[in-house]
């Protein structure tokens, strides 16, 4: 193992370098060959997605380090959770074999103390604190100098005398000729020009002034076949107007004349029919039947009321009377009575008397009576 772990070690720690084992090249023709369709739906392409070789989130941010080959790091990594694990485990096991804090005791809860050195205030809000911070302002920049090169070779002076490299009179004659033609030219193409422009102006007045006869000429044609339409549709709807008015007078007179010839039997048997069912009475017919009929009606029923109550406490009393002398007359006379016999039977023929007598007197009240009643039934009859 330890042969193998030194070249992986050394690797880990120093910069990578790609080595192998000195191998033969494998013979391969010049040319690739052609692929058939189903080799080349076999071929797998890899995904970007989750290549380790390509950098993701702000590309601003320093950049990991370039991954290594995955082969030679294998090992390194395998050794790497290895060895996490263990100190994993030896960490879960420390914990479980450390001593915890008893239960606390029945009525009793365990808190949290600080037992540092220094206690300190614990607090849901985080403290804040601003600080400030004040620099020196920026020194403009000095302008940058001009660059000189730095002076190289050796100074050399020709000494040349007047005349020997240029002659003014010469030299000067064929620029001259230039200038002047040139300016020459230059003065006729711009007199042209400007002859040029005079007619454009002038051609181009003749047509804005033709232009605008045109123009006008046709705003006439167009007002005047707008005036024609105009009064074309105002008489139209004239037209229209007139038909409309004279059909609604037609309209009008035929249903006049219809109504007229309708109604003539119309109100006649309208005012018969409402006279039958009572619309049109005689206002003093009509107040005796609702004011004065129900007065008397009222009146004589009270007043048959008032007779009918006499009667009815009259026969009581005499019920009364009957029955009280029913039961004197039903008792055995007394010892002390039996002895005027002559006096008792007068007293005695004098009670039937008197009750005859009131029989007598009630008949002909109850006759009279009877007598009335008629009459007061009658009368409403005959008003009605």
């Amino acid at each position: 193992m330890e042969p193998t772990m030194g070249p992986v070690q050394a690797a880990a720690d120093g910069p990578y370098s790609f080595s192998s084992q000195p191998r033969s090249l494998p013979s391969r023709p010049k040319y690739r060959e052609q692929s058939s369709a189903a080799e080349t739906e076999k071929v797998r392409y890899g995904n970007i997605m989750i290549d380790p070789r390509v950098v993701r989130g702000n590309v601003l941010s320093a950049r990991p380090p370039p991954p290594q080959s995955t082969e030679p790091l294998t090992l390194e990594v395998k050794r790497q959770k290895r060895a996490q694990k263990h100190t994993q485990a030896r960490r879960l096991t420390q914990e479980q074999i450390r001593p915890g804090t008893p239960e606390p005791v029945e009525g009793r809860v365990h808190v949290h103390v600080q037992t540092e050195l220094y206690l300190e205030e614990i607090s849901d809000r985080i403290i804040e604190v601003d600080g400030e911070c004040q620099t020196d302002e920026f020194l403009d920049r000095p302008p940058t100098p001009l660059f000189i090169p730095a002076k190289s070779g050796k100074d050399v002076a020709t000494q040349i005398e007047k005349g020997e490299l240029f002659d003014f009179d010469i030299e000067v004659k064929p620029i001259l000729e230039v200038l002047v033609g040139k300016t020459v030219e230059q003065a006729l193409l711009e007199v042209m020009e400007e002859e040029e422009l005079s007619q454009l102006w002038s051609h181009q007045r003749a047509f804005a002034e033709l232009r605008n006869a045109e123009f006008a000429e046709l705003q006439r044609l167009e007002e005047q076949d707008r005036r024609i339409r105009e009064e074309k549709e105002r008489r139209r709807l004239e037209h229209l107007e007139k038909l409309r008015k004279q059909k609604e007078t037609a309209e009008k007179i035929a249903a006049r004349a219809f109504a007229q010839r309708y109604l003539a039997d119309l109100i006649p048997s309208v005012f018969n029919n409402l006279h039958d069912s009572g619309f049109f009475y005689d206002p003093i017919e009509r107040d005796i039947e609702t004011e004065f009929l129900p007065w008397l009606m009222s009146e004589v029923e009270e007043e048959l009321q008032k007779k009918v109550l006499g009667r009815t406490m009259l026969d009581s009393l005499i019920r009364m009377v009957v029955e009280t002398r029913l039961d004197e007359f039903s008792r055995p006379p007394p010892a002390a009575q039996t002895k005027g016999p002559a006096e008792e039977p007068g007293a005695t023929d004098a009670a039937p008397k008197m009750s005859g007598e009131e029989d007598a007197a009630d008949q002909p009240a109850a006759e009279k009576e009877e007598t009335d009643q008629p009459g007061a039934e009658e009368e409403p009859s005959d008003s009605s």
